[in-house]
């Protein structure tokens, strides 16, 4: 079976590295097959900004999976797009209409800088996590899988938080930039564990210092972080970070 093509116009964001301002350019995109992803859909565009001799669009991949999390970008002014819980890279054009106008632009928080086009920069997240440290296990060969029983809610719990994949949607899809989702997953993965309890109290204080730090907004439980995370990570992440930060405060 043939695929079908639809033509799209795109209006995109670009601004050289090192530029402090850019703007919104258009580009035509004709016979897009519907079985691309956005981020093919991308590629086909480049190659003929390339062939006019043309700079082509800056944006990040790698895995194109939907694991990395390094895709993100905002489709129509929703982060990865109006799919449910799908990356940008998972996200396939046979959810776009024929003719239809798509407004492309990079992640809009003042932790995440616009490093070129379509390109930010979240090592701030990085810096997040190495606030958080390390947990106290001892080291040798692999503990037998049933040493340290947990019910199964709980692991499950854990898992859930620890599907994270860092790409900074939450942080661009709330009005306040914050990071609270990323960090209540980080936080709440390991809290959940009896192998993150020793540095607990440590672990939160640490990184909700450094959120603040780096620019990050705090939460006004808006939920727009729910609604976009490509994960379906609930904001009862947040709410058990903010236990986790009371209980290392006040108790």
């Amino acid at each position: 079976m043939t695929a079908k093509t639809i033509s799209l116009t795109l209006k995109v964001w670009r601004q050289g590295r090192g530029e402090k301002k850019g703007c919104f350019k258009t580009y035509a995109a004709r016979n897009i097959s519907t079985d691309m992803s956005f981020l093919e859909m991308l590629d086909v565009v480049n190659e003929e900004l390339t062939k006019k001799g043309e700079e082509p669009i800056a944006f990040d991949h790698d895995c194109r999976e939907g694991i990395c999390g390094m895709c993100g970008a905002m489709v129509n002014g929703r982060a990865h797009g109006h799919q449910k819980e799908t990356t940008l890279c998972q996200l396939h054009m046979r959810h776009f209409s024929d003719g239809e106008t798509i407004v492309v632009e990079p992640w809009r928080a003042r932790a995440f800088k616009v490093v070129k086009d379509l390109v930010v920069d979240r090592s701030p997240l990085d810096q997040l996590i190495q606030a958080g440290g390390y947990i106290s296990v001892n080291t040798g060969g692999a503990p037998d899988g049933n040493a340290i029983p947990i019910p199964k809610k709980t692991a499950e719990a854990a898992f859930e938080a620890a599907v994270c994949i860092g790409c900074g949607a939450c942080v661009a899809a709330c009005p306040n930039a914050s990071a609270m989702l990323f960090v209540g997953a980080k936080v709440s993965h390991l809290a959940l564990l009896p192998q993150g309890r020793p540095e607990a109290a440590r672990r939160v204080q640490t990184m909700i210092r450094r959120m603040t730090e780096l620019g990050f907004g705090n939460c006004s439980n808006e939920a727009e972080c729910e609604a976009e995370c490509p994960k379906g990570i609930s904001i009862v992440a947040i709410a058990r970070l903010n236990r986790e930060l009371m209980k290392a405060e006040f108790l």
